[in-house]
């Protein structure tokens, strides 16, 4: 007789085809049972819902049952019948259980209980067996393929960027560095410098904190690429928002204007969410009332103004509110938060950097949609953002969502040569390094523009998690790099 296949938990709980023998295989949620039956919750992955395995103890004997506990791999073989209890339409009357890995319960840290994300933070390499935690994987799945599907379908091309680079994209010198030198002793130059070039790429060489330049150059030639890869910063930040390792999705485009960037980011953003919504129903369904429940227990004051399917189509819902930084300053200066003094930065003079208090007080209070901000001060963007005609402003935009501020940084970039030139003298960007992001603007140039998504930001937004450690899978964080 030909072995039975597998049938996946989500597949069997969509399928009506009761009376027909199926085997399945999962991890062990929960066991109960009385003297003559036993119940098991089986999960295995491919759907937040457990499949109810119904063990009649006149069937299989007791003896086979009483080594699974709670984390406990099985493969069960029986027939798929409505369910007598509620709460499912159906269930698996074994006739067959085999154990294929046990789980102490003295040892398997996970027993069916509620435990603290910080708690699981330590537990890494089990997380993902929670019910949290395997939504948010199979979210996270379907945004990643979201993100190829977009800009598939838009004709953009993908482009891996180099994660090792020897230029700082983004001017802030917080870079992890890397060498095969020896650390203990390193080859000196005659003035007791490090000498990099004995190192093996023979420069100074660093992991990469952007995919941008790189992709401008390939869009000076494709047109529309778009680079999805790791990024990472070696900033000491112990906050809810940062990771030193993270993920980046950003596209560069010939030929647009600031205008067409906004158009872009607002249409991906629109289809990301739309796609999470048609796509990830029962893993948002978990969630959102997992963040009701986490709600409860906050101060007033503390509680979210949205639940998180509120929050979702508000985005898709509104056109995006499109603003200049010199608007979003007289705004901001005139609200009561600021003239009482609630804000943490009190916004006094037109040149502020916007912090997340300001920016969620734009989204949540005054326009009550996000909001595109353009036309920010030179002096606090990168050098290759394109200068206004005003000499004062540059052509970046940053896209606003609530609860969590800024989600989407980008700029038209600097096309003519010399400008870019001058600006990058101005803030100390070697151009001897930059030489050939410099020679693309010398041969061919055109407009052109981009952006850049933080991916595990998108992640906490659509999760509606609290803590960006917990939307990637091994967090790595000061002083933590454990799994």
């Amino acid at each position: 007789m030909d072995k039975l296949k597998r049938t996946k938990i989500v597949d069997l709980l969509g399928s009506g085809e009761f009376g027909k023998t199926v085997n399945v295989k999962g991890w062990v949620r929960t066991k109960r049972g009385s003297k003559n039956v036993a119940f098991i919750a089986l999960n295995d992955g491919s759907t937040i819902n457990n499949v109810q395995i119904v063990v009649d103890l006149g069937i299989i004997n007791e003896n086979e049952i009483q080594n699974i506990y709670t984390g406990a791999a099985l493969s069960v073989t029986g027939e798929l019948v409505e369910s007598q209890g509620s709460g499912q339409k159906l269930e698996v009357n074994a006739k067959q259980i085999e154990i294929l890995g046990t789980a102490d319960p003295d040892e398997y840290p996970l027993q069916p209980k509620r435990h603290t994300l910080e708690f699981l933070r330590e537990k890494a390499h089990l997380r993902f067996r929670t019910s949290t935690f395997s939504a948010i994987s199979r979210i996270r799945h379907a945004m990643i393929f979201a993100v190829h599907k977009f800009f598939n379908d838009k004709g953009f091309l993908n482009i891996h960027t180099p994660i090792i680079t020897g230029s700082d994209a983004e001017g802030a010198g917080e870079m992890f560095k890397v060498t095969t030198l020896d650390i203990e002793n390193p080859p000196k130059t005659e003035d007791g410098k490090i000498n990099y070039k004995e190192d093996f790429f023979g420069k100074e060489t660093n992991l990469t904190v952007s995919g941008q330049l790189e992709a401008e150059l390939a869009a000076l030639a494709l047109s529309e690429v778009y680079t999805f890869g790791p990024t990472f910063r070696a900033e000491n930040s112990n906050t809810t928002r940062h990771l030193a390792e993270f993920w980046m999705i950003e596209p560069e485009m010939a030929f647009y204007d600031i205008n067409d960037d906004m158009d872009l980011a607002e249409e991906m953003l629109k289809y990301l969410i739309d796609y999470a919504l048609k796509n990830c129903a029962d893993d948002l369904g978990f969630l959102g009332k997992r963040l009701q429940d986490e709600e409860k227990n906050k101060k007033a004051e503390e509680r979210s103004p949205m639940e998180l399917m509120e929050k979702l189509r508000f985005v898709l819902e509104d056109d995006f509110a499109r603003i200049t930084y010199t608007e979003a300053i007289d705004i901001l200066r005139n609200s009561k938060p600021n003239k009482k003094k609630r804000f943490q930065f009190v916004i006094e003079d037109w040149g502020s950097d916007l912090q997340s208090e300001h920016e969620r007080y734009l989204v949540e209070k005054h326009f009550k949609k996000p909001v595109i901000v353009t036309g920010y001060p030179k002096k606090i963007k990168s050098f290759y953002m394109k200068l206004n005609d005003d000499d004062k402003t540059v052509r970046a935009m940053d896209v606003l969502f609530p609860q969590i501020g800024e989600i989407i940084g980008g700029s038209q970039r600097e096309e003519s040569h010399d400008k870019l030139l001058k600006r990058m003298r101005e803030m100390n960007v070697p151009e001897e390094e930059m030489w050939w992001y410099l020679e693309t603007r010398k041969f061919g140039t055109v407009p052109h523009s981009g952006f850049g998504l933080g991916f595990e930001r998108l992640i906490q937004f659509v999760t509606g998690m609290g803590n960006i450690r917990d939307v990637i899978p091994f967090p790595r964080t000061p002083q933590n790099a454990e799994f």
